[in-house]
């Protein structure tokens, strides 16, 4: 194995005047394509990003769900520090709103910006296609396009670009629900001139790429017909997201742009089958990255260190030779702001999860993880209708209720839980053997215990606090904060503007921007003006509702 994080990628970035950034991010799937081991299925282009890129085989989610760990990744911060942590708060599922959990935004402290708005001010184009998810609804001056149309080809040809695309293909819906989505067209992104583009999936099923594919089982799943089926999809799906990033690759070739962009693909926690998404397991939190830089510098190399999701916007300012703020709690593992000593844990959470609450937190080190069950009188599974939808957990919830699963598949209908829980994931990489009453490793027990313990108090987790109680803290009386509207004066010739709320982005259009489809520019000084051409002025704190939109004339 060869280490490479002793060389500094910066030297390699400076001869470049502003490298493009590219993040690839699969939904819901753990190291389960070759480069990472598994050879089940073919990934050529995947397998090809491998080769001409670095591997890191230690990253981890901060969760095993979707918008806390994209608040992680848009924000450099753990969700629990925030208020982020419940999944999710945006949408609330009917029986999350039958308990009187409303839809709701966190708000974020008030110096902290998404990373991509960051950029923005640097001098960056960012577009997103397309998903959001945040726990709160990004900010409008947080991308310049954020759709199904974002492409880094929509950008002013002289900016740099940092663009995401995010590839649902592999979504758990898509194993129960394998129909065709606004993630999965063969053109994907979709030209913005295609009308009724999404009529070329509607009612289209996604047959398996092989219907005999021999796969392994994991020993917590039974080793039955429509459980090997769901696997198959799985990996069918992920068959699928490997053309989706060969077309991204493949434009960005056709433009003369592989030679200074950063390529990421990663995916935004572990995988989607029972007893993997939503669980603080390896199999939730762990997940495959591939970092392929210019010239294919450190190309094939493996990197061991201990990554977390936290540290991934710190990272990507750093790659852009932009000093992270301090208010990030992750640490930049590449660029010019590369941190000098290497992570030694990763932390995780896990709190509600739409109808059902369970607090329980994670900390790793490179061999043991440690969870503090802090809802021990909870069985280890809790009915969720979403996950229900699954074949393959409807088959061990039936094998259950007739006692007919073995002894490792039966552990997770355990009535209750001890208060910790410490595995070996070196000998036990499935994690289902509980050392916590081994005194052989009371030790290692003490010093997770005590390493989580310090993290929580230092990030101050909020887990401890009602959700209710912390909706009233963002919303006071679960009415949403109304951004103050923008103050606008004219001196010297120039438009000057303020806004009262502190926290608050200001962003401007000019008519030419509407006609162009430009999004709102971040307003940092003075604005030269033109008495023929309005300008639309607007403000927004994350968490908040915007601002009015003002026209100044």
């Amino acid at each position: 194995m060869i280490i490479g994080c002793q060389t500094k990628p910066d030297k390699l970035i400076e001869s470049i005047e502003k490298i493009n950034i590219l993040w690839l991010v699969a939904e819901d799937l753990g190291p389960y394509i070759p480069p990472f081991g598994d050879s089940t299925i073919k990934t050529p282009h995947m397998s090809r990003l491998a080769a001409e890129g670095v591997r890191y085989n230690n990253v981890f989610s901060v969760s095993g769900v979707c918008s806390p760990s994209r608040a992680a990744l848009a924000t450099g911060m753990y969700p629990s520090s925030i208020g982020a942590h419940h999944m999710r708060t945006l949408y609330q599922t009917p029986q999350a709103k039958q308990m009187g959990i409303i839809n709701y935004e966190v708000v974020l402290p008030a110096e902290v910006k998404m990373v991509s708005e960051v950029l923005r001010e640097n001098g960056y184009y960012t577009s997103n296609n397309a998903k959001e998810d945040y726990q709160f609804f990004p900010s409008k001056m947080a991308w310049d396009e954020s759709s199904i149309y974002a492409h880094w080809r929509n950008r002013p040809a002289d900016k740099p670009f940092y663009a995401m695309f995010s590839f649902m293909v592999t979504h758990e819906s898509s194993i129960w629900n394998p129909v065709g989505k606004v993630h999965d067209l063969d053109t994907f992104p979709p030209p913005r001139a295609m009308k009724n583009w999404w009529k070329r999936f509607e009612n289209k099923f996604f047959p398996l790429v092989d219907e005999d594919l021999p796969v392994v089982i994991p020993p917590y799943l039974p080793e039955t017909d429509l459980v090997i089926q769901d696997i198959r999809r799985m990996y069918s799906n992920i068959s699928r997201m490997d053309q989706h990033v060969g077309n991204i690759l493949t434009q960005l070739e056709e433009d003369g742009l592989l030679e200074n962009t950063i390529i990421v693909w990663f995916t935004d926690h572990g995988g989607p089958l029972p007893r993997q998404k939503r669980l603080l397991y390896d199999a939730g939190l762990q997940v495959p990255m591939i970092v392929r830089y210019p010239d294919k510098w450190r190309a094939g190399e493996m990197d061991d260190r201990l990554i977390s999701f936290v540290d991934f916007a710190p990272t990507l300012l750093s790659m852009a030779s932009i000093k992270p703020p301090k208010y990030m709690q992750g640490a930049a593992f590449e660029g010019e702001f590369k941190a000098s000593k290497e992570r030694k844990f990763i932390h995780a959470a896990a709190d509600r999860f739409d109808e059902t609450y369970d607090m329980i937190r994670a900390v790793r080190d490179k061999r043991f993880k440690y969870l503090k069950n802090f809802q021990p009188q909870k069985p280890y599974y809790l009915s969720l209708a979403y996950r229900e939808n699954m074949v393959s957990m409807q088959e061990l919830l039936r094998l259950n209720a007739i006692d007919s699963l073995n002894e490792k598949q039966a552990l997770w209908f355990r009535k209750t839980k001890p208060d910790e829980e410490l595995f070996d994931t070196h000998n036990d990489p499935y994690e289902l053997n509980n050392l916590a009453d081994d005194l052989q490793f009371s030790e290692r027990l003490s010093q997770l215990r005590m390493e989580c313990e310090t993290w929580m108090h230092k990030i101050s987790d909020m887990g401890h606090i009602p959700e209710q109680e912390l909706i009233n803290t963002f919303w006071p009386n679960k009415i949403q904060p109304l951004t103050a509207n923008p103050v606008l004066n004219v001196e010297n010739g120039k438009l000057q503007i303020t806004c009262q709320t502190e926290g608050a982005s200001i962003g401007y259009k000019r008519l030419q921007d509407l006609k162009d489809g430009i999004g709102w520019q971040i307003y940092k000084t003075p604005i030269d003006i033109d008495k023929e051409a309005p300008i639309l002025v607007i403000a927004h704190r994350i968490g908040f509702a915007p601002s009015d939109t003002l026209k100044w004339n």
